[in-house]
């Protein structure tokens, strides 16, 4: 889930009434993106000390590939973040600890299409293009085909192509009710994404009480990222009360079993005092770590450790290609964060254009921070023509999404009569909501007004 938002506000406030931008630092699992990376090098540290003779010994000459097919899907399965690439490579890995090629498992599923877990696994082929180009329509063709036969895992790949409109076959309802299923079944992935089905509203209404519940009960059954997911629920009181101690402690034991989210929202903890004393540079080595594990948001954060000198000494360059790093992994918070690189000249030279293009990109993709970035530079011309209701529009879709300074901007567009009508009462409410989410600014606003 995207959810928590480490702001960081570029301009400092004066009495002079303006507009405000922000930089973006995400720290919260998201199964909506899919830039999630991180456990694969751990993961196949762990399958390396596996003891694999008894897998070796009923392997024989002419190869038992049901037995093969069979761990392939169960290790893949273990995986506990959907990744491509995570599960791609681990595919490989597999095959090259076994002495076989790829070639070679595709031919048999091709032939042996009578055992769900075979028809799982070539399903896997076609979603990641092994063997095959990507073809993600007939991947969706075939885990609905194996899991009608009664496949938990075909069941949950079915569930998440409906959530993510894989093989155009996006079904927010059908999603809801896999994951329902699975949750009855006590799967763990199941019940964590019906946890995040409820905390977004994914359908079905929004229940914060009851994504508790569930992060919690898929924490019990041992998957990483309830563990981390139920951390966050107790960092921001959702379903529960605030915890900031618990929070910590459950990110701490996300972290020791190798979730990269875990340790980067452990990195959090420290920046911030969550649960822990502020410890600068142990949120920058565990931001280090994420970003090691190839996590895109430990790589965004590690990026803005080295621009503000968090824990490190400033170092923009360093900055700006962390930043393009977390971009490329198409991870919407670097890309906000890499257009305001552009825009500023952090690190490489100022291209407004760029900067504006990237914000759009970091909208597009649903972020909050960009769309607000996005409004300020129709605002105020930054790579394009001035549009003050196109500002106005963006601010207010990311206002009501919840973003502190988009509902700072929006209270000014109001209190000014920038791209709408004046309306002190529609820039009190929104000062009003700003303030409450701690912005100094908009609390230094709201006394300016009732002092008149």
């Amino acid at each position: 889930m995207v959810i928590k938002d480490f702001r960081q506000t570029n301009d400092s406030y004066t009495n002079q009434l303006s507009s405000k931008q922000q930089l973006d630092l995400n720290a919260f699992e998201d199964p909506m993106n899919n830039s999630s990376h991180g456990e694969l090098s751990k993961f196949i540290q762990e399958f390396n000390k596996m003891n694999t003779k008894e897998i070796d010994s009923s392997i024989s000459s002419n190869i038992n590939f049901m037995v093969t097919v069979d761990e392939m899907v169960e290790l893949s399965d273990k995986l506990s973040v959907d990744d491509d690439e995570l599960e791609r490579l681990l595919i490989y890995n597999y095959l090259n600890n076994h002495n076989m090629t790829s070639q070679e498992i595709y031919i048999y599923l091709l032939n042996n299409q009578n055992h769900s877990n075979s028809i799982v696994l070539l399903g896997d082929f076609n979603y990641l293009g092994i063997e095959i180009n990507i073809d993600k329509k007939k991947a969706f063709e075939l885990y609905q085909v194996a899991a009608n036969s009664g496949s938990i895992i075909a069941q949950y790949n079915l569930g998440c192509c409906y959530l993510h409109g894989n093989g155009d076959y996006k079904d927010y309802n059908k999603a809801f009710e896999l994951f329902k299923k699975l949750a009855e079944r006590e799967y763990s992935k199941g019940i964590n994404y019906l946890g995040f089905c409820y905390r977004r509203g994914i359908g079905t209404d929004i229940d914060e009480k009851k994504a508790f519940e569930l992060h919690h009960k898929a924490t019990d059954l041992g998957n990483t990222i309830g563990i981390n997911n139920l951390g966050h629920c107790y960092e921001e009181g959702i379903g529960t009360d605030i915890d900031g101690k618990k929070a910590f402690e459950l990110y701490q034991k996300a972290a020791d079993l190798g979730n990269a989210y875990g340790i980067n929202n452990l990195g959090n903890c420290y920046k911030k005092g969550i649960g822990t004393d502020i410890d600068e540079k142990k949120a920058f080595e565990l931001y280090q770590k994420a970003a090691d594990l190839g996590n895109a948001i430990g790589i965004n954060n590690l990026g803005h450790c080295y621009e503000k000198g968090i824990g490190t000494d400033i170092d923009e360059k360093k900055a700006f290609e962390l930043y393009q790093k977390a971009a490329d992994l198409g991870n919407a918070i670097g890309i906000n964060n890499l257009g305001y690189c552009y825009e500023k000249g952090i690190g490489t030279d100022i291209d407004l254009k760029k900067a504006f293009e990237l914000y759009q990109k970091a909208a597009d993709l649903g972020n909050a921070c960009g769309i607000t970035n996005l409004g300020y530079c129709y605002e105020k011309g930054i790579g394009t023509d001035i549009d003050e209701k196109k500002a106005f529009e963006l601010y207010q879709k990311a206002a009501d999404l919840g973003n502190i300074t988009a509902q700072y901007n929006l209270a000014f567009m109001y209190e000014s009569g920038t791209g709408i009508l004046k309306d002190i009462n529609q820039a009190i409410y929104w000062y009003k909501k700003s303030a409450l989410q701690g912005d100094k600014d908009a609390q230094n606003r709201l006394e300016q007004i009732h002092a008149k």
